[in-house]
């Protein structure tokens, strides 16, 4: 009997070493000897252990329990012996399935569904009419000066465009409507080289967008000086119950840049993944409200893509990843070993993907390290809030790519994980105020088609007052309001309601005008 209870202690001290045991709670299966199976199920009763699943035709029990606990098994008789339950994970290769960008989240977009109704007219170069991941049903456009509205020869437009409404079916990435229902208006301003439009043009853009009955004008573009005409179309369409929101830009001071600065106009300031003021976001007091636009990730134009979009996952969880430039595109998968800093040749790495935490030495050098202990991938996680583009300073063999500090936070080492870099050559990484623009564009139509009996002002406002604040509390220049929320204004509108600013226009610090 002596002999039996030191086995059974060595096997648990053994399976509490595991590298799959190595977070809690923990998954166990436990063997009991025949005939033993009620007294052992008291026994872990009384010690609070959880028995998640009987399979009494194999004297077997499927357990959780904590470190704490499994020491404790120790004491109890009839056990035959103890194991890990380990892990299982579909076995289809299919591609990087679909990921939804860092802004969705952090707008609460995957918080509301899109009930209908409400029209967007994005003014850029252009959509790409047939892409997989875009809407097409309540798709259409205004044939312009510089080529058909359902082309893109650029993909400023089209990246634009997915933010807004870039399909959830399950391939490529999520907008912040992802219904293929939502209604787009595309009116092109630009050719494929970007060259300048001019405010009449912009001027002209926006009546298309009356004329079509659009509810939100979204513009990525400005410029500086103001332009009397442009101004006066801008008063207008505001008048006339429609939200127009434009980017703040990205000259990094504090100049005006227009239409984003006019009164009637919402002008959005970017923000990156871990909340912080981007540095080429132009800051003043026309500023309003804050979006994503840092490495955002969005449609292109079919064949446009020069970046591999890459995915970590491990059990059900899958992280949105940034691949490093120089690392080999690929799919991997492999247990998960922690290389620190990787300051040095990591160990314990042999055939596994290295965790390794940003900072002290550059990335190539991480990566470097890994190879050189046996690592066959690199996983390098932000040592601050937010995730962040590396370039290995050369090729490498190895799969390799950045992740948020959260998210490689919650990498658990020791179990398997799978790193994919494809190269999706239909989306891509775009940063600026054109990228932030989209997902305030998106939110407001996603929450005005919950209240269609409001006004452009009303929307506005709401926006403006349930925006998560940033920075110095109250307004300021950087962020304006704030982050914009979808689920706290769609809150704000259910409790106060609509109506309080009829023929009203604000101005970026709160006053009407």
């Amino acid at each position: 009997m002596k002999k039996q209870t030191t086995l059974l202690a060595a096997a648990i001290s053994a399976a509490i070493s595991l590298p799959s045991l190595a977070s809690e709670p923990l998954r166990l299966v436990l063997e009991y000897k025949p005939g033993q199976g009620a007294a052992v199920k008291s026994a872990l009763a009384k010690k609070g252990i959880e028995v998640r699943r009987e399979l009494g035709d194999f004297d077997s029990l499927a357990l959780t329990m904590t470190k704490e606990q499994l020491g404790e098994l120790k004491s109890v008789s009839g056990i035959a012996q103890v194991y890990p339950d380990t892990p299982r994970r579909m076995l289809d290769n299919g591609g990087v399935g679909e990921i939804s960008p860092y802004g969705i989240a952090m707008t609460q977009a995957n918080q509301l569904a899109y009930a209908g109704g409400t029209k967007v007219c994005i003014i850029d170069s252009g959509y790409d009419y047939g892409h997989a991941d875009l809407p097409a049903a309540n798709v259409n456009g205004e044939m312009g000066l510089s080529g058909p509205w359902n082309q893109d020869d650029h993909s400023h437009g089209t990246h634009v465009a997915g933010t807004i409404a870039a399909l959830g079916n399950g391939e490529g990435v999520v907008g912040v409507n992802s219904d293929a229902n939502m209604n787009l208006h595309i009116v092109r301003v630009f050719n494929a080289e970007g060259s300048f439009a001019y405010a009449s043009d912009l001027a002209g853009a926006m009546t298309d967008c009356a004329a079509a009955g659009a509810n939100v004008i979204s513009m990525s573009l400005g410029g500086g000086l103001e332009n009397p005409l442009e101004e006066k179309v801008v008063e207008k369409m505001s008048r006339d119950g429609m939200l127009l929101i434009a980017a703040a830009g990205n000259d990094a001071n504090a100049t005006h840049s227009y239409p984003a600065s006019y009164d009637g106009v919402m002008s959005v300031a970017a923000i990156d993944d871990g909340a912080r003021h981007a540095e080429f976001s132009q800051r003043t007091a026309q500023v309003e409200i804050a979006g994503p636009g840092v490495n955002t990730l969005s449609t292109v134009p079919r064949g446009m893509g020069v970046n591999g979009v890459g995915t970590v996952s491990q059990e059900d969880s899958s992280y949105e990843a940034i691949p490093m430039v120089g690392a080999t595109t690929g799919d991997i998968s492999a247990p998960l070993a922690d290389c620190g800093l990787g300051s040095a040749a990591c160990e314990n790495v042999q055939d596994s993907i290295c965790l390794i935490e940003r900072g002290e030495v550059s990335f190539g050098i991480k990566v470097a390290n890994c190879e050189a202990g046996g690592g066959i991938g690199a996983i390098v996680y932000n040592n601050q809030p937010g995730n962040f583009g590396g370039d290995l300073g050369g090729e490498s063999p190895l799969v390799a790519v950045s992740v948020s500090q959260a998210d490689g936070q919650a990498l658990v080492d020791g179990m398997e994980a799978s790193i994919s870099i494809a190269p999706l050559a239909d989306y891509d990484y775009k940063s600026g105020t054109s990228m932030a623009t989209p997902h305030v564009s998106g939110v407001a139509a996603l929450v005005w088609s919950h209240f269609p009996q409001c006004t452009g002002a009303d929307i506005r406002m709401a926006l403006r007052a349930s925006a998560k604040d940033l920075g110095e509390p109250g307004y300021d220049y950087q962020f304006g309001w704030g982050l914009v929320q979808a689920k706290a204004t769609y809150d704000y509108l259910a409790t106060n309601g609509c109506g309080v600013n009829k023929g009203k226009v604000y101005g970026g610090d709160g006053s009407a005008r």
